[in-house]
């Protein structure tokens, strides 16, 4: 593979810098965070510097090269259709998500591209969006360039790495971020976060409010993550509510709606999602109808994931179905307390943010290990301190949760986060939940390995691990099972 960039060589846990919870947790589209809502972000901060150059006004055309993983399973994740949608200025927080699935054919037919939505650009999608996939930039597998040609012939250049998470890094290193402040319980190692409940005598949760309240008060924290919440269960009921086959011509059948009809019947006659997660937590289900439900939690998400619907990145989009589900199971056969959600995101974002520091949440970087491990481990630690145990006990939950994620491979085919994505959150899902009463059951004095040896060993292990197993789709299933993709 040709490197064709003049970056330094700097792995994605070496880009410091303070992570709020709100960064961990953040609302988008899928079905990839790395290569769907990275690309982006990093085309909405092209469109920003192009504007704060006084240049958008005499841009006369556009060109995106993809290279890398991006280039290489781009197609199936719709990175083109994602950039296009950040260069009209669309947010994926709040934008009509319907025209995700409608931009691409509308650019087709007219051969256009309405930059930040005002000033119109020939596009020809085909000529104008470049899929390298035998090169690849230095500094990260997930790395793209975009070009403006200006009206006196000039080129504007600049070159994002989208580091997983919906984390966009700019070619001078600048993370998209908040920049590096001093907290009042700065946190690199998970033996910091337990050093700082220890001196202060308090939970996972008492910490991060502590350091949350650097940049918003009790009530915008409450409302922010309260609004994660909500968008995690419309979420699970819209997953609940539709049947169908998946985009992308891998012909995947949706299953949450048939698992929730067995379970419930249809989620539709619910009315709305507050009522029908009402209607759950009332079923109080035995072992069996739990892990049923679990599953059907997290099939929900990510099939309303693979099918450009909008979730909550936790930490990332092909990963997104293992903190709601558990958060879900936690709620329905726990008290229900409101108070309880917000304090298990806190926990759940505060062990990913760790995870992202000190080694990677990019598959492109660590394989399917960094995505579902590190999802399982935010959950397991979170259901944990939501169930009464100490801090070192949720700690050493998320330990027991990556420890049997290691290794785990990024292999999906055709480059959809479909198979076997969509099933893996369920699997992780059901990894964090044994993995908190396993811990909750313990004594974390006993344990051989702590959750930084574990995040250490993640690191070695996804240096270790071959190209082909990151999220390239050249090896594994990817390979054995073939497919024609749809560019979506």
């Amino acid at each position: 593979m040709t490197v064709v960039s003049d970056q330094s060589d700097i792995p994605d846990r070496r880009v410091r810098s303070t992570i709020s919870v709100f960064d961990m947790l953040k609302v988008g589209i899928g079905p990839s965070s790395s290569h769907t809502l990275g690309p982006w972000r990093a085309a909405l901060r092209f469109l920003d510097e192009l504007d704060a150059a006084g240049e958008l006004a005499t841009v006369i055309g556009i060109a995106v090269d993809l290279f890398g993983s991006l280039a290489k399973t781009g197609r199936g994740h719709g990175t083109g259709v994602a950039i296009m949608m950040g260069l009209r200025g669309e947010d994926p927080e709040t934008c009509e998500v319907d025209l995700v699935t409608r931009l691409g054919h509308e650019v087709l037919v007219s051969g256009e591209l309405s930059l930040g939505g005002h000033h119109t650009v020939p596009f020809v999608r085909d000529r104008d969006i470049r899929f390298n996939a035998d090169r690849s930039l230095d500094f990260h597998p997930n790395g793209m360039a975009l070009t403006a040609v200006l009206a006196n012939g000039e080129e504007f250049v600049r070159r994002y790495f989208s580091v997983g998470g919906g984390f966009v890094v700019g070619e001078d290193k600048g993370s998209s971020v908040s920049a590096p402040v001093t907290l009042p319980c700065p946190i690199e190692r998970a033996s910091d976060l337990l050093r700082w409940t220890e001196d202060l005598d308090c939970s996972i949760a008492d910490v991060v409010r502590r350091n949350e309240r650097f940049w918003r008060t009790d009530d915008e924290i409450d409302a922010g993550l309260t609004r994660i919440w909500d968008a995690m269960v419309e979420c699970m009921y819209r997953g609940c509510c539709t049947e169908g086959v998946l985009p992308g011509g891998l012909e995947v059948t949706r299953r949450a709606a048939v698992m929730h009809q067995v379970l419930m019947g249809s989620a539709s006659d619910f009315g709305s999602a507050k009522d029908w997660f009402a209607s759950v937590c009332e079923a109080r289900p035995h072992f069996d109808h739990t892990v049923k439900w679990v599953s059907c939690f997290a099939l929900a998400v990510n099939e309303e994931n693979a099918a450009f619907g909008r979730v909550v990145t936790a930490p990332t989009n092909g990963a997104a179905g293992v903190v709601p589900a558990v958060l879900a199971h936690f709620l329905a056969t726990g008290d229900g307390n409101p108070d309880g959600a917000i304090r298990f995101l806190m926990v759940a974002a505060e062990i990913g943010a760790i995870f992202k520091k000190r080694s990677t949440i990019s598959a492109a970087m660590g394989g399917c290990q960094a995505e579902i491990g590190v999802s399982s481990s935010m959950a397991a630690a979170a259901l944990v301190e939501g169930r009464g145990g100490s801090p070192a006990q949720a700690l050493m939950a998320a330990e027991i949760a990556m420890e049997h994620h290691l290794g785990l491979t990024c292999d999906p085919i055709g480059g959809l986060v479909q198979i076997p994505c969509i099933e893996r959150n369920a699997m992780g899902a059901m990894k964090a939940i044994t993995a908190a009463h396993m811990a909750l059951a313990g004594m974390p004095d006993l344990a051989r390995v702590t959750l930084d040896d574990v995040i250490d060993t993640m690191w070695e292990t996804a240096q270790d691990m071959s190209s082909k197993y990151k999220e390239t789709s050249e090896g594994g299933l990817a390979v054995r099972i073939p497919v024609r993709i749809i560019e979506c």
